[in-house]
Protein backbone atom coordinates (compact mmCIF):
# COMPACT_ATOMS: atom_id res chain seq x y z
CA UNK A 1 0.00 0.00 0.00
CA UNK A 2 1.34 3.44 -0.97
CA UNK A 3 1.35 6.10 1.42
CA UNK A 4 1.45 9.57 0.62
CA UNK A 5 2.48 12.61 2.93
CA UNK A 6 0.45 15.42 1.62
CA UNK A 7 1.82 18.26 3.95
CA UNK A 8 4.40 19.54 5.91
CA UNK A 9 2.65 21.40 8.60
CA UNK A 10 5.32 22.36 11.44
CA UNK A 11 8.96 21.73 11.75
CA UNK A 12 9.66 23.34 15.20
CA UNK A 13 12.90 22.36 17.34
CA UNK A 14 12.27 21.55 20.94
CA UNK A 15 15.64 20.93 22.80
CA UNK A 16 16.86 18.44 21.12
CA UNK A 17 13.48 16.83 20.18
CA UNK A 18 12.29 17.92 16.47
CA UNK A 19 8.65 17.43 15.27
CA UNK A 20 7.00 17.16 12.23
CA UNK A 21 3.38 17.42 11.56
CA UNK A 22 2.48 15.27 8.70
CA UNK A 23 -0.92 14.24 6.83
CA UNK A 24 -1.02 10.33 6.40
CA UNK A 25 -3.08 8.64 4.35
CA UNK A 26 -5.09 5.48 4.86
CA UNK A 27 -6.01 2.96 2.78
CA UNK A 28 -9.53 4.48 1.64
CA UNK A 29 -7.61 8.07 0.84
CA UNK A 30 -8.65 9.41 4.06
CA UNK A 31 -5.22 11.46 5.61
CA UNK A 32 -5.12 11.41 9.51
CA UNK A 33 -2.91 14.69 11.37
CA UNK A 34 0.72 12.70 12.62
CA UNK A 35 2.76 14.34 14.69
CA UNK A 36 6.81 12.55 14.57
CA UNK A 37 9.02 13.44 17.81
CA UNK A 38 12.32 12.82 17.37
CA UNK A 39 16.27 13.22 18.11
CA UNK A 40 18.03 15.09 15.17
CA UNK A 41 20.99 12.89 16.53
CA UNK A 42 19.59 9.37 16.51
CA UNK A 43 19.27 7.92 12.57
CA UNK A 44 17.37 5.54 13.71
CA UNK A 45 15.38 3.91 16.63
CA UNK A 46 12.38 1.97 18.15
CA UNK A 47 9.01 4.05 17.62
CA UNK A 48 6.09 4.27 20.31
CA UNK A 49 3.06 4.99 18.90
CA UNK A 50 0.50 6.99 20.42
CA UNK A 51 -3.49 7.05 18.72
CA UNK A 52 -5.78 9.21 20.23
CA UNK A 53 -8.85 11.15 19.72
CA UNK A 54 -7.94 13.54 22.05
CA UNK A 55 -6.09 16.01 20.46
CA UNK A 56 -2.42 15.17 19.57
CA UNK A 57 -0.89 18.03 20.62
CA UNK A 58 -1.78 17.85 24.09
CA UNK A 59 0.31 14.38 24.04
CA UNK A 60 3.48 16.55 23.76
CA UNK A 61 5.42 16.11 27.22
CA UNK A 62 4.70 12.75 26.87
CA UNK A 63 6.19 12.48 23.57
CA UNK A 64 8.81 14.29 24.34
CA UNK A 65 9.74 11.59 27.17
CA UNK A 66 9.76 9.12 24.91
CA UNK A 67 12.39 10.48 23.24
CA UNK A 68 14.30 11.53 26.15
CA UNK A 69 14.35 7.94 26.73
CA UNK A 70 15.97 7.24 23.47
CA UNK A 71 12.48 6.34 21.25
CA UNK A 72 10.59 8.03 17.96
CA UNK A 73 7.32 9.08 19.25
CA UNK A 74 4.78 9.32 16.97
CA UNK A 75 1.34 10.86 18.12
CA UNK A 76 -2.04 10.55 15.86
CA UNK A 77 -5.10 12.21 15.77
CA UNK A 78 -7.82 9.39 15.37
CA UNK A 79 -9.87 9.58 12.20
CA UNK A 80 -12.66 12.44 12.52
CA UNK A 81 -11.24 13.82 15.58
CA UNK A 82 -9.50 17.52 15.73
CA UNK A 83 -6.58 17.33 12.66
CA UNK A 84 -7.46 14.49 11.08
CA UNK A 85 -9.98 14.22 8.23
CA UNK A 86 -13.25 11.57 8.23
CA UNK A 87 -15.84 11.54 10.78
CA UNK A 88 -15.25 9.88 14.54
CA UNK A 89 -17.19 6.90 14.87
CA UNK A 90 -15.65 5.61 18.15
CA UNK A 91 -13.70 2.54 17.80
CA UNK A 92 -15.17 2.05 14.65
CA UNK A 93 -11.80 2.58 11.97
CA UNK A 94 -9.08 2.11 15.07
CA UNK A 95 -7.94 -0.83 14.02
CA UNK A 96 -7.54 -0.51 10.19
CA UNK A 97 -6.48 2.75 10.69
CA UNK A 98 -4.12 1.62 13.11
CA UNK A 99 -2.31 -0.87 10.86
CA UNK A 100 -1.78 1.65 8.04
CA UNK A 101 -0.21 3.60 10.37
CA UNK A 102 1.92 1.26 11.74
CA UNK A 103 2.70 -0.04 8.02
CA UNK A 104 3.81 4.13 7.32
CA UNK A 105 5.79 4.31 10.02
CA UNK A 106 8.33 1.27 9.67
CA UNK A 107 9.02 1.66 6.26
CA UNK A 108 10.12 5.40 7.69
CA UNK A 109 14.09 6.08 7.47
CA UNK A 110 13.66 6.83 11.26
CA UNK A 111 12.42 3.40 12.54
CA UNK A 112 13.94 0.68 13.66
CA UNK A 113 11.36 -1.73 12.36
CA UNK A 114 10.11 -2.16 15.82
CA UNK A 115 6.92 -0.39 16.65
CA UNK A 116 5.18 -0.33 20.07
CA UNK A 117 1.94 1.56 21.53
CA UNK A 118 0.91 2.94 24.72
CA UNK A 119 -2.45 5.06 26.57
CA UNK A 120 -5.14 4.58 28.45
CA UNK A 121 -8.63 4.02 27.74
CA UNK A 122 -9.82 4.79 24.33
CA UNK A 123 -5.89 5.07 23.35
CA UNK A 124 -5.41 1.71 24.86
CA UNK A 125 -8.34 0.32 23.12
CA UNK A 126 -6.80 1.82 19.72
CA UNK A 127 -3.79 -0.63 21.08
CA UNK A 128 -5.67 -3.51 20.90
CA UNK A 129 -7.55 -2.93 17.34
CA UNK A 130 -4.45 -2.34 16.02
CA UNK A 131 -2.68 -5.71 17.42
CA UNK A 132 -5.46 -8.07 16.31
CA UNK A 133 -4.84 -6.82 12.94
CA UNK A 134 -1.35 -8.00 13.25
CA UNK A 135 0.62 -5.78 11.63
CA UNK A 136 4.42 -6.36 10.71
CA UNK A 137 6.55 -4.44 12.87
CA UNK A 138 4.13 -4.37 16.24
CA UNK A 139 6.14 -5.81 18.89
CA UNK A 140 4.45 -4.83 22.08
CA UNK A 141 1.46 -2.82 23.65
CA UNK A 142 0.65 -1.50 26.83
CA UNK A 143 -3.24 -1.17 27.33
CA UNK A 144 -3.73 0.50 30.26
CA UNK A 145 -7.44 0.93 31.80
CA UNK A 146 -9.17 -0.65 28.40
CA UNK A 147 -11.14 -3.29 27.37
CA UNK A 148 -10.62 -6.11 24.49
CA UNK A 149 -14.61 -6.76 23.94
CA UNK A 150 -16.79 -3.18 24.42
CA UNK A 151 -19.80 -4.95 25.35
CA UNK A 152 -18.39 -6.45 28.54
CA UNK A 153 -16.81 -3.00 29.32
CA UNK A 154 -20.47 -1.04 28.52
CA UNK A 155 -22.62 -3.19 30.27
CA UNK A 156 -22.47 -5.46 33.62
CA UNK A 157 -24.95 -7.46 34.29
CA UNK A 158 -27.22 -6.64 31.76
CA UNK A 159 -26.97 -2.67 33.23
CA UNK A 160 -25.69 -0.29 31.24
CA UNK A 161 -22.79 2.02 32.26
CA UNK A 162 -24.98 4.94 31.25
CA UNK A 163 -23.27 8.23 32.82
CA UNK A 164 -20.26 6.86 31.50
CA UNK A 165 -21.14 6.71 27.69
CA UNK A 166 -23.79 9.22 27.56
CA UNK A 167 -21.85 12.11 28.67
CA UNK A 168 -18.14 10.70 26.55
CA UNK A 169 -21.08 11.33 23.35
CA UNK A 170 -21.96 14.53 24.88
CA UNK A 171 -18.65 15.60 24.59
CA UNK A 172 -17.49 13.66 21.11
CA UNK A 173 -19.80 12.98 18.94
CA UNK A 174 -20.31 15.69 16.15
CA UNK A 175 -22.69 17.93 16.83
CA UNK A 176 -25.08 20.70 14.52
CA UNK A 177 -23.19 24.05 14.65
CA UNK A 178 -23.75 26.51 17.66
CA UNK A 179 -24.74 23.16 19.69
CA UNK A 180 -23.04 22.55 23.18
CA UNK A 181 -22.98 19.90 25.50
CA UNK A 182 -25.79 19.76 28.18
CA UNK A 183 -24.18 21.19 31.97
CA UNK A 184 -27.09 19.90 33.21
CA UNK A 185 -27.39 15.51 33.46
CA UNK A 186 -30.16 14.55 35.77
CA UNK A 187 -33.03 15.05 33.40
CA UNK A 188 -31.02 13.53 30.39
CA UNK A 189 -30.29 10.62 32.31
CA UNK A 190 -33.11 9.68 34.07
CA UNK A 191 -34.97 10.07 30.74
CA UNK A 192 -37.00 7.57 29.25
CA UNK A 193 -36.81 5.51 26.87
CA UNK A 194 -33.31 4.86 26.75
CA UNK A 195 -33.85 4.77 22.97
CA UNK A 196 -34.18 8.55 23.03
CA UNK A 197 -31.44 9.97 24.92
CA UNK A 198 -29.41 10.57 22.32
CA UNK A 199 -32.23 13.29 21.07
CA UNK A 200 -32.32 14.45 24.92
CA UNK A 201 -28.77 15.17 24.86
CA UNK A 202 -29.38 18.01 22.24
CA UNK A 203 -28.46 16.00 18.67
CA UNK A 204 -29.33 12.64 16.98
CA UNK A 205 -26.41 10.59 18.06
CA UNK A 206 -27.02 7.34 16.19
CA UNK A 207 -23.82 5.45 17.85
CA UNK A 208 -25.22 6.15 20.91
CA UNK A 209 -28.71 5.24 19.89
CA UNK A 210 -27.38 1.87 18.95
CA UNK A 211 -25.53 1.15 22.43
CA UNK A 212 -28.21 1.35 24.04
CA UNK A 213 -30.71 -0.60 22.38
CA UNK A 214 -28.60 -3.44 22.25
CA UNK A 215 -28.51 -4.51 25.84
CA UNK A 216 -27.37 -8.23 24.94
CA UNK A 217 -23.89 -9.17 23.59
CA UNK A 218 -25.68 -10.03 20.04
CA UNK A 219 -24.02 -9.41 16.63
CA UNK A 220 -24.37 -5.69 16.91
CA UNK A 221 -21.19 -6.12 18.82
CA UNK A 222 -19.13 -8.20 16.86
CA UNK A 223 -16.62 -5.57 15.42
CA UNK A 224 -16.00 -4.64 18.82
CA UNK A 225 -15.14 -8.01 20.02
CA UNK A 226 -11.67 -8.54 20.43
CA UNK A 227 -10.94 -11.01 23.00
CA UNK A 228 -11.70 -14.55 20.88
CA UNK A 229 -8.57 -13.32 18.89
CA UNK A 230 -5.91 -11.91 21.58
CA UNK A 231 -4.53 -15.19 22.32
CA UNK A 232 -2.76 -15.78 18.90
CA UNK A 233 -1.40 -12.14 19.49
CA UNK A 234 2.20 -12.96 20.01
CA UNK A 235 3.40 -9.64 21.71
CA UNK A 236 4.42 -8.85 25.60
CA UNK A 237 2.27 -6.78 26.97
CA UNK A 238 2.01 -4.89 30.49
CA UNK A 239 -2.01 -3.77 31.83
CA UNK A 240 -2.27 -1.56 34.45
CA UNK A 241 -5.63 -0.45 36.18
CA UNK A 242 -7.01 0.13 39.33
CA UNK A 243 -9.76 -1.40 41.30
CA UNK A 244 -12.04 1.41 41.00
CA UNK A 245 -11.98 1.43 37.26
CA UNK A 246 -14.99 0.84 35.52
CA UNK A 247 -12.53 -0.82 33.02
CA UNK A 248 -11.26 -3.00 36.08
CA UNK A 249 -12.56 -6.69 35.32
CA UNK A 250 -11.92 -5.85 31.23
CA UNK A 251 -8.10 -4.93 31.93
CA UNK A 252 -7.73 -7.86 34.78
CA UNK A 253 -9.31 -10.26 32.75
CA UNK A 254 -7.68 -9.54 29.34
CA UNK A 255 -4.19 -10.47 31.39
CA UNK A 256 -5.87 -13.38 32.80
CA UNK A 257 -6.67 -14.40 29.56
CA UNK A 258 -3.13 -14.07 27.88
CA UNK A 259 -1.37 -14.82 30.79
CA UNK A 260 -3.44 -18.71 30.93
CA UNK A 261 -4.16 -18.89 27.15
CA UNK A 262 -2.23 -17.59 24.84
CA UNK A 263 -0.93 -19.85 22.16
CA UNK A 264 2.75 -19.13 22.84
CA UNK A 265 4.00 -20.02 25.92
CA UNK A 266 7.19 -17.92 25.88
CA UNK A 267 4.01 -14.98 25.46
CA UNK A 268 1.94 -16.44 28.41
CA UNK A 269 5.31 -15.28 30.38
CA UNK A 270 5.79 -11.76 28.91
CA UNK A 271 2.85 -10.82 30.74
CA UNK A 272 2.43 -8.21 33.51
CA UNK A 273 -0.01 -6.91 35.74
CA UNK A 274 -0.50 -3.90 37.86
CA UNK A 275 -3.74 -3.44 39.93
CA UNK A 276 -3.64 -0.12 42.12
CA UNK A 277 -6.43 1.32 44.12
CA UNK A 278 -6.82 4.05 41.22
CA UNK A 279 -10.27 5.03 39.76
CA UNK A 280 -10.09 5.90 36.19
CA UNK A 281 -9.12 9.61 36.87
CA UNK A 282 -6.19 9.14 38.92
CA UNK A 283 -4.12 6.05 37.97
CA UNK A 284 -0.24 6.52 40.14
CA UNK A 285 -2.12 8.69 42.74
CA UNK A 286 -2.33 8.51 46.19
CA UNK A 287 -5.11 10.41 46.92
CA UNK A 288 -8.73 8.86 45.37
CA UNK A 289 -11.88 10.32 46.24
CA UNK A 290 -12.76 10.65 49.91
CA UNK A 291 -9.57 8.09 50.38
CA UNK A 292 -5.89 8.69 50.49
CA UNK A 293 -3.97 5.48 50.31
CA UNK A 294 -0.84 7.01 51.50
CA UNK A 295 2.54 7.26 49.67
CA UNK A 296 2.85 3.48 48.30
CA UNK A 297 -0.06 4.30 46.27
CA UNK A 298 1.81 6.99 44.05
CA UNK A 299 3.83 5.19 41.36
CA UNK A 300 5.48 6.48 37.84
CA UNK A 301 3.50 4.60 35.85
CA UNK A 302 5.30 6.21 32.61
CA UNK A 303 8.32 4.76 34.29
CA UNK A 304 7.24 1.30 34.64
CA UNK A 305 5.98 1.67 30.83
CA UNK A 306 9.37 3.07 29.63
CA UNK A 307 11.20 0.20 31.45
CA UNK A 308 8.83 -2.15 29.76
CA UNK A 309 9.87 -0.69 26.47
CA UNK A 310 13.31 -0.78 27.54
CA UNK A 311 12.64 -4.35 27.79
CA UNK A 312 10.61 -5.12 24.91
CA UNK A 313 10.81 -2.73 22.14
CA UNK A 314 15.03 -1.64 22.43
CA UNK A 315 15.54 -5.15 23.59
CA UNK A 316 18.01 -3.87 25.98
CA UNK A 317 20.15 -6.68 27.47
CA UNK A 318 20.07 -4.95 31.21
CA UNK A 319 16.35 -4.42 30.86
CA UNK A 320 15.82 -8.42 30.29
CA UNK A 321 18.38 -9.05 32.31
CA UNK A 322 16.17 -8.11 35.26
CA UNK A 323 13.17 -10.12 36.37
CA UNK A 324 9.72 -8.69 37.38
CA UNK A 325 7.25 -9.72 38.61
CA UNK A 326 3.67 -11.14 36.83
CA UNK A 327 2.12 -9.33 38.93
CA UNK A 328 1.82 -6.28 40.94
CA UNK A 329 -1.08 -5.88 43.31
CA UNK A 330 -2.30 -3.03 45.78
CA UNK A 331 -3.65 -4.26 49.11
CA UNK A 332 -6.12 -1.53 50.48
CA UNK A 333 -6.27 -1.22 53.91
CA UNK A 334 -2.65 -2.49 54.67
CA UNK A 335 -1.82 0.37 51.58
CA UNK A 336 0.82 -1.80 50.42
CA UNK A 337 2.31 -3.59 46.96
CA UNK A 338 2.58 -7.46 47.04
CA UNK A 339 3.64 -9.38 44.08
CA UNK A 340 2.15 -12.48 42.67
CA UNK A 341 2.74 -14.79 39.87
CA UNK A 342 -0.90 -14.94 38.77
CA UNK A 343 -3.90 -13.68 39.36
CA UNK A 344 -6.04 -14.04 41.37
CA UNK A 345 -2.73 -14.63 43.72
CA UNK A 346 -2.61 -17.92 44.77
CA UNK A 347 -2.81 -18.81 48.76
CA UNK A 348 -6.13 -17.54 49.01
CA UNK A 349 -9.21 -19.87 49.95
CA UNK A 350 -12.43 -18.66 48.63
CA UNK A 351 -14.68 -18.10 51.90
CA UNK A 352 -18.57 -17.69 52.47
CA UNK A 353 -19.49 -14.75 54.56
CA UNK A 354 -23.28 -15.17 54.80
CA UNK A 355 -26.68 -13.11 55.25
CA UNK A 356 -28.36 -13.46 58.59
CA UNK A 357 -31.08 -11.30 60.32
CA UNK A 358 -33.42 -11.26 62.97
CA UNK A 359 -35.88 -8.76 64.81
CA UNK A 360 -32.73 -6.40 65.88
CA UNK A 361 -30.21 -6.83 63.45
CA UNK A 362 -28.36 -7.47 59.80
CA UNK A 363 -25.59 -9.77 60.09
CA UNK A 364 -22.47 -11.12 57.90
CA UNK A 365 -21.09 -14.50 59.36
CA UNK A 366 -18.82 -17.17 58.31
CA UNK A 367 -21.37 -19.51 59.77
CA UNK A 368 -24.22 -20.48 57.73
CA UNK A 369 -28.29 -20.10 59.33
CA UNK A 370 -29.42 -23.48 60.22
CA UNK A 371 -32.55 -22.29 60.72
CA UNK A 372 -35.56 -20.65 58.66
CA UNK A 373 -35.08 -16.58 59.15
CA UNK A 374 -37.56 -14.05 57.33
CA UNK A 375 -36.64 -12.78 54.34
CA UNK A 376 -35.40 -8.74 54.44
CA UNK A 377 -37.66 -7.08 51.61
CA UNK A 378 -37.00 -3.47 50.45
CA UNK A 379 -38.97 -1.32 47.70
CA UNK A 380 -37.40 -0.55 44.55
CA UNK A 381 -38.52 2.86 43.37
CA UNK A 382 -37.23 4.47 39.84
CA UNK A 383 -38.21 7.63 40.68
CA UNK A 384 -35.83 7.57 43.70
CA UNK A 385 -33.23 5.39 42.66
CA UNK A 386 -30.50 4.58 45.26
CA UNK A 387 -27.51 7.03 44.22
CA UNK A 388 -23.86 5.82 42.96
CA UNK A 389 -22.72 8.62 45.74
CA UNK A 390 -24.15 10.39 48.66
CA UNK A 391 -25.65 13.59 48.21
CA UNK A 392 -23.34 16.26 49.84
CA UNK A 393 -23.15 19.99 49.26
CA UNK A 394 -20.20 19.67 47.46
CA UNK A 395 -21.73 16.99 45.08
CA UNK A 396 -24.76 17.34 42.82
CA UNK A 397 -27.20 14.96 42.84
CA UNK A 398 -26.64 11.74 41.02
CA UNK A 399 -22.69 12.64 40.78
CA UNK A 400 -21.10 9.90 38.38
CA UNK A 401 -18.47 9.29 40.68
CA UNK A 402 -16.49 5.27 40.89
CA UNK A 403 -14.11 6.33 43.83
CA UNK A 404 -14.48 5.60 47.19
CA UNK A 405 -16.53 8.07 48.99
CA UNK A 406 -18.11 7.86 52.52
CA UNK A 407 -21.22 5.32 52.11
CA UNK A 408 -22.64 5.48 55.45
CA UNK A 409 -25.60 8.44 54.39
CA UNK A 410 -26.72 5.51 51.72
CA UNK A 411 -26.90 2.30 54.05
CA UNK A 412 -28.90 4.07 56.14
CA UNK A 413 -31.77 4.43 53.25
CA UNK A 414 -35.40 2.14 53.80
CA UNK A 415 -34.39 0.55 50.46
CA UNK A 416 -31.02 -0.56 51.32
CA UNK A 417 -30.66 -3.94 53.29
CA UNK A 418 -26.71 -3.03 55.21
CA UNK A 419 -25.55 -6.27 56.91
CA UNK A 420 -22.77 -6.27 58.83
CA UNK A 421 -19.85 -8.46 60.84
CA UNK A 422 -19.88 -6.08 63.30
CA UNK A 423 -16.37 -4.84 64.68
CA UNK A 424 -14.03 -7.33 64.04
CA UNK A 425 -11.84 -9.25 66.83
CA UNK A 426 -9.19 -10.25 64.24
CA UNK A 427 -8.02 -8.30 60.39
CA UNK A 428 -9.38 -9.99 57.23
CA UNK A 429 -7.67 -9.82 54.17
CA UNK A 430 -8.82 -11.52 50.68
CA UNK A 431 -7.39 -11.06 47.09
CA UNK A 432 -8.97 -12.11 43.97
CA UNK A 433 -12.48 -11.52 42.00
CA UNK A 434 -15.65 -11.36 44.64
CA UNK A 435 -18.79 -12.57 43.60
CA UNK A 436 -21.76 -12.66 45.58
CA UNK A 437 -24.34 -15.83 45.63
CA UNK A 438 -27.81 -14.28 46.20
CA UNK A 439 -31.29 -16.16 46.65
CA UNK A 440 -34.28 -13.44 45.34
CA UNK A 441 -37.41 -12.81 44.78
CA UNK A 442 -39.64 -9.84 43.09
CA UNK A 443 -43.35 -9.12 42.58
CA UNK A 444 -42.08 -7.51 39.66
CA UNK A 445 -41.37 -8.49 35.41
CA UNK A 446 -37.72 -7.13 36.33
CA UNK A 447 -35.87 -5.77 39.58
CA UNK A 448 -32.15 -5.10 39.80
CA UNK A 449 -29.82 -6.06 42.46
CA UNK A 450 -26.44 -4.51 43.73
CA UNK A 451 -24.35 -5.72 46.08
CA UNK A 452 -21.45 -3.31 47.58
CA UNK A 453 -18.82 -4.43 49.65
CA UNK A 454 -17.55 -1.74 52.34
CA UNK A 455 -15.38 -0.83 55.16
CA UNK A 456 -16.79 0.45 58.09
CA UNK A 457 -14.14 2.52 59.77
CA UNK A 458 -14.27 2.99 63.58
CA UNK A 459 -14.72 6.35 63.14
CA UNK A 460 -18.16 5.86 60.95
CA UNK A 461 -16.29 6.17 57.43
CA UNK A 462 -17.67 3.65 55.14
CA UNK A 463 -15.56 2.88 52.07
CA UNK A 464 -17.00 1.41 49.00
CA UNK A 465 -14.69 -1.32 48.27
CA UNK A 466 -16.28 -3.32 45.33
CA UNK A 467 -19.86 -3.28 43.31
CA UNK A 468 -21.60 -5.33 41.20
CA UNK A 469 -24.98 -5.35 38.98
CA UNK A 470 -27.14 -7.81 38.09
CA UNK A 471 -30.80 -7.20 35.94
CA UNK A 472 -32.80 -10.06 37.09
CA UNK A 473 -34.22 -10.97 33.62
CA UNK A 474 -30.38 -11.50 32.69
CA UNK A 475 -29.70 -14.38 35.73
CA UNK A 476 -29.38 -17.35 33.22
CA UNK A 477 -28.47 -15.91 30.30
CA UNK A 478 -26.99 -11.92 28.97
CA UNK A 479 -28.59 -13.34 25.18
CA UNK A 480 -31.97 -15.02 26.40
CA UNK A 481 -33.24 -12.69 28.86
CA UNK A 482 -36.73 -14.32 30.77
CA UNK A 483 -38.58 -11.76 33.11
CA UNK A 484 -39.09 -13.04 36.61
CA UNK A 485 -42.29 -14.72 38.15
CA UNK A 486 -43.66 -12.62 40.67
CA UNK A 487 -42.77 -14.39 44.11
CA UNK A 488 -40.43 -17.05 43.04
CA UNK A 489 -36.93 -17.65 44.34
CA UNK A 490 -34.53 -17.69 42.36
CA UNK A 491 -30.01 -18.08 42.87
CA UNK A 492 -28.22 -15.29 41.34
CA UNK A 493 -24.57 -14.33 41.00
CA UNK A 494 -23.40 -10.88 41.03
CA UNK A 495 -20.04 -10.63 39.36
CA UNK A 496 -18.33 -7.78 42.34
CA UNK A 497 -14.80 -7.59 40.51
CA UNK A 498 -11.34 -8.02 41.87
CA UNK A 499 -10.18 -6.46 44.85
CA UNK A 500 -7.52 -6.64 47.14
CA UNK A 501 -8.10 -5.43 50.67
CA UNK A 502 -7.76 -5.88 54.62
CA UNK A 503 -10.36 -5.43 56.85
CA UNK A 504 -8.58 -4.23 59.96
CA UNK A 505 -9.00 -5.09 63.70
CA UNK A 506 -12.08 -3.15 64.70
CA UNK A 507 -13.60 -2.38 61.69
CA UNK A 508 -16.79 -3.87 60.26
CA UNK A 509 -17.11 -5.79 56.58
CA UNK A 510 -20.75 -4.46 55.64
CA UNK A 511 -22.60 -6.08 52.34
CA UNK A 512 -24.86 -3.13 50.87
CA UNK A 513 -27.74 -5.21 49.11
CA UNK A 514 -29.93 -2.35 46.74
CA UNK A 515 -32.04 -1.82 43.53
CA UNK A 516 -30.11 1.00 41.91
CA UNK A 517 -26.64 2.33 41.86
CA UNK A 518 -27.48 5.49 39.54
CA UNK A 519 -26.59 7.10 37.26
CA UNK A 520 -23.47 4.89 37.43
CA UNK A 521 -25.87 2.51 36.04
CA UNK A 522 -29.11 2.70 34.39
CA UNK A 523 -32.41 2.67 36.24
CA UNK A 524 -34.44 -0.31 36.14
CA UNK A 525 -38.42 0.61 35.19
CA UNK A 526 -38.55 -2.90 36.84
CA UNK A 527 -41.17 -3.57 33.80
CA UNK A 528 -39.07 -5.90 32.02
CA UNK A 529 -39.59 -3.35 28.56
CA UNK A 530 -36.24 -2.74 27.90
CA UNK A 531 -34.81 0.04 26.02
CA UNK A 532 -37.61 0.82 24.15
CA UNK A 533 -40.07 1.42 27.02
CA UNK A 534 -40.84 4.51 28.90
CA UNK A 535 -42.78 3.27 31.64
CA UNK A 536 -41.63 2.64 35.33
CA UNK A 537 -43.30 0.18 38.20
CA UNK A 538 -42.24 0.43 42.25
CA UNK A 539 -40.71 -3.28 42.83
CA UNK A 540 -40.56 -5.31 45.80
CA UNK A 541 -37.76 -6.94 46.45
CA UNK A 542 -36.42 -9.66 48.50
CA UNK A 543 -33.74 -11.49 49.96
CA UNK A 544 -33.56 -14.58 50.95
CA UNK A 545 -31.76 -16.38 53.87
CA UNK A 546 -32.66 -19.90 55.27
CA UNK A 547 -31.29 -23.57 55.11
CA UNK A 548 -31.74 -24.33 50.84
CA UNK A 549 -31.44 -20.88 50.19
CA UNK A 550 -28.01 -19.44 51.79
CA UNK A 551 -27.01 -15.96 50.31
CA UNK A 552 -23.80 -14.89 50.89
CA UNK A 553 -21.22 -13.13 49.45
CA UNK A 554 -17.80 -14.74 49.18
CA UNK A 555 -14.31 -13.58 49.24
CA UNK A 556 -10.82 -15.29 48.42
CA UNK A 557 -9.19 -15.28 52.45
CA UNK A 558 -5.73 -15.47 53.43
CA UNK A 559 -6.66 -16.77 56.42
CA UNK A 560 -10.30 -18.65 55.77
Amino acid sequence: MKFIILSLIATAALAETHVETLQVQMRDGIHLATDVYRDDDTAKAPVVLVRTPYNKDKAKGTAELFVKAGFVAVIQDCRGANASEGIMIPYDNEGQDGFDCIEWITRQPWCSGRVGMWGASYVGATQWQAAVEKPPGLVTITPRATWSSFYRNLYLGGAVRLSLIAKWAGGNSERPEGATPPTEWDPILSHLPLSEVDDTIGWPIPWLEGMLTHPQPNGYWNRLNLTPQITDLDMPMQHIVGYYDFFSRESVGNFMIMQKQARDPKIRAQQQLILGPWDHGSIGKSKVGDVDFGPEATVDTMALNLDWFARYLKQDTAAQAKPFAPVRYFVMGDNAWREAQTWPPEGFTATSFYLHSDAEKRMLSRTAPTTDQAADTFRADPANPVPACPVTEARPLHAAIWAPVDQSSIETRDDVLAYSTGPLAEPITFAGNLEAKLHVSADTPDADWVVRLVDVHPDGFAQNLAVGILRGRYRDSLMNPQPLEPGKVYEITVDLGPCAATIAKGHQLNVDISGAYFPLFDRNPNTGEGPFGSKTALATESVHHRPGALSRIILPCLNP
